[in-house]
């Protein structure tokens, strides 16, 4: 299987939409099964996570639109992208995430670097004045 492309869409909704690495295979996770209803327990096995990342990992989900509570038991969510477009993406990347793991991590790894950068140099200048 060769790499594909990563379209610039899709580059700049990673850059600017996934947090992290575990985010991204929370979404592919739970886009796999669109019906069923999550816990964060039930998150943080299936993605070998520590505990309590789950629920911080499902908050994040909620609030990026891409989960909702579920209607019958308000401890549990599902899949349910809050656009059409914000579906297509997802639907995009999970189709590009398999054939181009390393350039979407790097995608999202220099995306926290250049913060960690920033963050760094913000001391820098409060040190120097």
């Amino acid at each position: 299987m060769g790499q594909v492309p990563i379209p610039e869409n899709l580059k700049r909704f990673v850059l600017l939409a996934i947090p992290s690495v575990p985010y991204l295979e929370a979404i592919i996770l739970l886009r796999s099964e669109p019906n069923k209803s999550w816990d964060s327990k039930e998150i943080t096995q299936r993605l070998y996570l520590n505990d309590g990342s789950g629920q911080a990992l499902l908050t994040e989900l909620k609030l990026g639109g891409i989960v909702v509570d579920d209607e019958h038991a308000p401890s549990l969510c599902r899949y349910q992208p809050r656009t059409a477009d914000l579906q297509q993406m997802i639907d995009l990347l999970a189709d590009i995430y398999p054939k181009n793991l390393v350039e979407i991590t790097n995608l999202i790894h220099s995306k926290l670097n250049r913060k960690a950068q920033q963050f760094a140099d913000a001391f820098l200048l409060r040190k120097d004045k």
